[in-house]
């Protein structure tokens, strides 16, 4: 693919002067653009799409322009000029429902549609409202000023400076914004509610919300977006740089959140926590995506990566930054658990794949960018990279070192190396090699123990290239083996049965043990001697073994056996992976699908007994999240008695149930007990409410359905968009082409559909959630060279070239497992 021109090496930015005049019912907008900056070369550029340019006025002259390729609006002046120059553009444009740019959000309000306006410039999607030097390192000043109708709420990066009424119209002006890139500033306008509260610092935090949402769901979000701020002020040694931070939950919305700077916009279910209808599990879901977040105002918007490459810089700090905030905040949740049983999973079995993305990876043209934005490479491997890194220095000094990169690089652009040499001064050690062979080369290492040594060599899930790779690897061994990295191919370093490798799940590895050391192990585990982490740990990287062919997966059905006892939630959720990684090789056979379901019932039967289906007073959170897990272990195993018991409970209505247990309960009423009224009734609420949670259990509940009927109905229902928003239709998708029952059918919809998913999501980073997550469905030799043949012509599609290519990656090695492990994983089951 062609490099684009950095437009940044022909004009430089200052300072930007924005007015924009916004019609919401017209569906346009026109504006005025005066960018202040530094002349490098007499033509220049800036970035503008589908805009059309009324004015250019450069130095008070009006210039020549062409709008050529690449987005770049070409600037003529015919006097060559050096030095500071102001550029004068007026222009137009066109609001659409596309999730990005300047977009609608749509809502009911006491039966009235209503909407707000909300911009989305994350990556390169400011040129669509406004002509800018549209990239990263192209910093500069914003004054805006915005004129709508009359009697809205209207929040931008920094503080209404002043509001007047003229014309029947409103003008907002705000104050003048610190330096920042454009793909942060944003705003968002309509009708709204918020609460208030104030860091210890002075900053004023405020959730908004749709009138549609309760007051008290803002509660949850105010108290931990304050108490975030003061610790990461604390915790970096920079002050939150503004005075304001505002969290505002849109109804429609693409990505997770979006931070930015001073104005950060969310999904309704990652901000808002309803306390009649959110879980426990949400709320802390709603803790990270905010501390992510706002971590993000240091990470990103403070100091910003200079290209795209180096987004890990943003992202992969954000996810680790996440969890040590949430930690500090609520020790008691005992966070670092949740992320090895999600953050380290998603990343273990996505970089596992030949072909998958470095967390550094290059970027030469703007459409390849929205395929960096892979939450498992450079959000979860990035994050678990670095908290091998602050392992591996020590906490005191990751933290120094991040102190001393944010009061030298306040509101610049830096690279990968900029925060190593931080990191390296702060240690006394050498980050830079350490990290680099980590950060730019793909997958990771598994390491073998054996009787001369130990091995390291990549491990892989599926075909693949050979690999000479390498990596520095911290051992983190149970013993002292007087080595702290590995990093030849071997060593002789002696491990006795029993030892352990990578103890704290902290270093982006796995460990092949072999027959006696793991049973050594496992006695351990039996003995009561191995803590959660560690009981977790020893059965997913098993799992992965198994994933890459090293052990036969029928070895995993008498490990689990050792856990029937296991009282902890997160290795709950390891168990209850480990056996949906075995129900693949069962699909097929009755029998051996009722031996697999039994071994479900019978493992989760001690904690059934012990936690039924009732919340009991003051029990701890991590039971009444559990009780999920293993009602859904019993209810897979057919058990007649809590098949029956959850039916009684779905029939007190569905207002009534436990948030915990209502997406289970829905799907058990669906799956054992459905009607055409039942159906319809889930759909009718779907539609009617304003709760975010509630809407994705009925969701996940609807999908389990095993009728043919019902899901050609949720089919039609996805491209619906006053039943199932835009945003929301991948969700309904994944469910569907999980459930074997639908798989055909939904894998049909998406090749029938893809002209409507193009045309929706074709400028978005969610367009590659598709192909992606077919790919994690499919399971035929059929069904893969049907996946092949469809997409063989979208492989030249920079936003989803790789994705294709891991998706076929993905479907071969489980079609090559089902061949290989699927005689012995019976057999295991019929011996228990």
């Amino acid at each position: 693919m062609t490099t684009v021109r950095r437009l940044i090496e022909y004009f430089t930015p200052n300072h930007y002067s924005l007015s924009l005049t916004i019609d919401r019912k017209a569906r346009t907008f026109l504006g005025t653009v005066t960018i202040e900056g530094t002349q490098l070369q007499q033509d220049f550029y800036v970035h503008a799409k589908d805009l059309t340019i009324t004015e250019c006025v450069v130095n008070g002259v009006t210039t020549d322009y062409t709008l050529e390729e690449n987005d770049e609006l070409h600037i003529k002046p015919t006097a060559l000029t050096h030095g500071s120059s102001t550029v004068v553009l007026g222009f137009s444009g066109i609001i659409t429902d596309q999730m990005h740019g300047m977009y609608p959000c749509y809502f009911n309000h006491d039966g009235i549609k209503k909407e707000l306006l909300a911009t989305q410039f994350e990556s390169h999607h400011a040129r669509e409202v406004f002509p800018c030097i549209d990239e990263p390192e192209a910093k500069a000043t914003f004054d805006v000023a915005l004129t709508t109708e009359q009697d809205v709420t209207v929040l931008g990066n920094m503080p209404v400076a002043a509001q007047v009424n003229q014309d029947n119209l409103q003008v907002t002006t705000f104050d003048t914004t610190p330096r920042m890139s454009t793909y942060l500033l944003a705003w968002v306008i309509g009708e709204m509610h918020s609460k208030t509260a104030t860091t210890k610092s002075g900053v004023e935090v405020n959730i908004w919300a749709t009138p549609a949402q309760p007051p008290s769901s803002l509660d949850f979000a105010l108290d931990i977006a304050t108490r975030t701020i003061d610790f990461f002020d604390e915790y970096f040694g920079v002050p939150y740089p503004l005075p304001k931070a505002d969290h505002v939950a849109l109804p429609d919305f693409s990505s997770g959140a979006m931070e930015n700077w001073g104005l950060i916009t969310y999904r309704e279910v990652a901000l808002l926590a309803d306390p009649a209808t959110t879980s426990i599990s949400s709320k802390r879901y709603i803790a990270t995506v905010v501390a992510h977040e706002l971590s993000h105002q240091w990470f990103g918007n403070l100091v910003t990566m200079k290209w795209w490459n180096n987004l890990w810089l943003n992202e992969s700090f954000a996810n680790l930054m996440e969890y040590i905030a949430v930690d500090a905040l609520h020790p008691e949740w005992d966070i670092w658990l949740e992320y090895s049983s999600h953050e380290t999973i998603m990343a273990l079995r996505r970089d596992a794949i030949d072909g998958v993305q470095a967390v550094q990876t290059e970027v030469n043209h703007p459409d390849e960018i929205s395929t960096l934005f892979d939450g498992a490479i450079v959000y979860a491997k990035g994050g678990r990279l670095l908290r091998m890194l602050q392992h591996y220095i020590g906490h005191d000094a990751f933290r120094d070192g991040l102190r001393t990169y944010f009061k030298k690089y306040a509101y610049q652009n830096t690279e990968g190396d900029d925060l190593w040499a931080e990191l390296s001064n702060a240690s006394g050690k050498d980050i830079t090699q350490f990290m680099n062979a980590w950060i730019s080369q793909p997958g990771y290492p598994v390491v073998h123990i054996e009787e001369t040594g130990i091995r390291q060599e990549q491990f892989f899930v599926g075909k693949h290239e050979p690999s000479t790779s390498l990596w520095p690897i911290p051992l983190e061994a149970s013993t002292d083996t007087e080595q702290a990295l590995f990093e030849t191919k071997l060593s002789p370093i002696q491990l006795l049965p029993g030892d352990r490798l990578n103890v704290g799940d902290t270093a982006h590895f796995i460990t092949h043990y072999p027959t006696d050391h793991l049973q050594a192990i496992i006695h351990s585990l039996q003995a009561g001697e191995l803590n959660p982490l560690d009981r977790l740990q020893l059965l997913h990287e098993q799992t992965m073994l198994a994933r890459g062919s090293v052990i036969s997966s029928a070895q995993l059905i008498p490990l689990l056996g050792s856990y029937k006892n296991e009282t902890a939630e997160s290795v709950w959720d390891i168990i209850s992976l480990t056996i949906g990684e075995l129900k693949k090789f069962v699909e097929s056979n009755t029998d051996t699908e009722s031996q697999l379901r039994e071994l479900s019932r019978g493992i989760a039967e001690n904690e059934y007994q012990r936690l039924g289906w009732n919340q009991k007073d003051n029990e701890p959170e991590t039971d009444s999240r559990m009780r999920a897990t293993i009602l859904g272990l019993t209810l897979y195993g057919e058990d007649r008695d809590a098949i029956s018991a959850a039916h009684d409970l779905y029939s007190g209505g569905i207002a009534s149930l436990n948030p915990e247990l209502r997406s289970l309960l829905i799907s058990n009423e669906v799956r054992h007990f459905e009607t055409p009224e039942l159906v319809d009734s889930l759909i009718n609420e779907y539609q009617t409410t304003a709760s975010s949670d509630l809407q994705m259990d009925i969701c996940s509940g609807l999908t389990s359905t095993k009728n043919p009927a019902t899901v050609e109905k949720l089919l039609l229902i996805m491209k619906d968009s006053s039943i199932v928003r835009s945003q929301d239709a991948f969700r309904w998708f994944v469910y569907l082409i999980r459930n074997r029952e639908a798989r055909e059918a939904s894998w049909k919809w998406l090749r029938e559909s893809w002209e409507w998913i193009e045309k929706t999501y074709g400028g978005d980073k969610s367009f590659d959630d598709f192909p992606r997550y077919a790919a994690a469905g499919l399971a035929t030799k059929t069904q893969l060279e049907e996946y092949k043949t469809f997409f063989a012509p979208m492989m030249d599609i920079p936003a989803l070239t790789r994705v294709i290519q891991l998706g076929i990656s993905e479907i071969e090695a489980r079609v090559a497992i089902i061949e290989k492990d699927a005689a012995s994983v019976k057999n295991a089951l019929a011996a228990l």
